[in-house]
């Protein structure tokens, strides 16, 4: 019989993180690392565009991107994907990473600069893949 307790809820995992992030802190000044955010409303105050991540040292981790289909090839996600990296040099970032599954957004990344540097295959199912990528600033 095992001596670990199963616990799946969100609040263990806020509190695993919470564990990496203070064992990190000996190392480096996780201090420094901030949120970077950054979304669009519609008319009737209706999400339409959301970017969210954040910065640390070198890195802007670019975690979530996400636009309505409505806004989509009209310029909204280069514009803010622009934003969002001029936001991350000011904040002194040299590199972008992300990562996009195969039936996401690969292309759009690939336009704008970002390089595959990995390829997760098989993933999240038998034929899928997650590309993980890269951007210098």
């Amino acid at each position: 019989m095992s001596n670990f307790i199963s616990d799946n809820s969100a609040e263990f995992a806020e509190q695993a993180k919470q564990k990496i992030a203070e064992f990190n802190a000996l190392h480096w000044d996780a201090s420094k690392r901030q949120a970077l955010g950054l979304k669009q409303l519609n008319a009737a105050g209706e999400l339409v565009a959301a970017l969210a991540g954040r910065t640390f040292g070198n890195w802007f981790y670019l975690e979530s991107f996400w636009l309505t289909e409505a806004e989509r090839g009209r310029g909204t996600g280069s514009a803010m994907l622009a934003e969002a990296e001029a936001i991350a040099r000011a904040r002194g970032c040299r590199f972008v990473v992300l990562d996009t599954l195969d039936f996401q957004a690969k292309p759009f990344y690939q336009r704008h600069g970002y390089q595959v540097e990995w390829v997760q295959q098989d993933y999240p199912f038998a034929g899928g893949a997650k590309y993980f990528m890269t951007k210098v600033l």
